[in-house]
């Protein structure tokens, strides 16, 4: 369990290469509906890859940026173990289910909405709280998420294969997994400041992310640091 803590996204990583050159023998004999399922699965590899490898560096984005709390940002609020919940035993059985059971549009459906969540946090939350225009997971949301989903949709629409109440559900379907399978796990299940399952600080390290927040942080303090001239005035 420990190799799989610190290697998850390695392995991740080998899995991701090993699909593609499979899907390339397939790719004609299955459905476009288990094909886009294993595309939004190696779309998640990638975006998991993104963000703890290279450029890696989100443990330190969440505990320095986005939740800064305590004084163990290698640990708290997200930690090697959660890391391995949300993105292993939660995420790979949500995305392989969804390619064996592949007809089941409704899942299909909450499945890429879940996947396109990710620009609404990368994009928006993640770089106004860094004030930043990239952070790690960002380009895999844009260029493999969004295309993934939005072409399933349109399949899916287009085929006649989702009935109205599809829609909602996998809306539904996409909320759940967030709050769920993402929010509590950091935010309550796992939260612990005593961790035995800290990051390692070359984790913590990449993305430069520690000196980027002291960069700003000391920017915005001589924004609210009246000058002499002002004093004087």
């Amino acid at each position: 369990m420990n190799f799989l803590r610190k290697n998850w996204y390695y392995l991740g990583a080998l899995l991701l290469v090993a699909l593609a050159a499979a899907l390339s023998f397939i790719w004609g004999e299955i459905s476009t509906l288990r094909a886009m399922m294993l595309l939004s699965f190696m779309a998640l590899l990638a975006h998991q890859f993104e963000e703890y490898a290279w450029p890696g560096g989100f443990p330190a984005v969440i505990n320095l940026a986005v939740m800064p709390s305590g004084n163990k940002p290698d640990r708290y609020p997200l930690n090697r173990m959660t890391s391995l919940f949300v993105n292993v035993i939660f995420a790979y059985p949500f995305y392989l289910g969804s390619v064996i059971f592949c007809n089941q549009v409704w899942l299909g459906l909450g499945l890429v909405l879940f996947g396109m969540f990710q620009l609404g946090f990368h994009g928006i939350q993640i770089n106004k709280k860094m004030q930043s225009i990239y952070n790690p997971g960002l380009f895999t949301a844009i260029v493999l998420f969004w295309p993934i989903g939005i072409y399933y949709m349109w399949y899916v629409a287009d085929q006649n294969l989702s009935a109205w109440w599809m829609w909602p559900v996998g809306g539904a379907i996409a909320f759940a997994a967030t709050f769920f399978g993402v929010y509590l796990p950091i935010t309550h299940w796992f939260k612990d400041e005593n961790s035995c399952y800290p990051f390692s600080p070359q984790e913590m390290a990449r993305f430069r992310v520690e000196q980027k927040m002291n960069h700003l942080a000391s920017n915005q303090q001589l924004v609210a640091t009246p000058s002499s001239y002002s004093q004087g005035s």
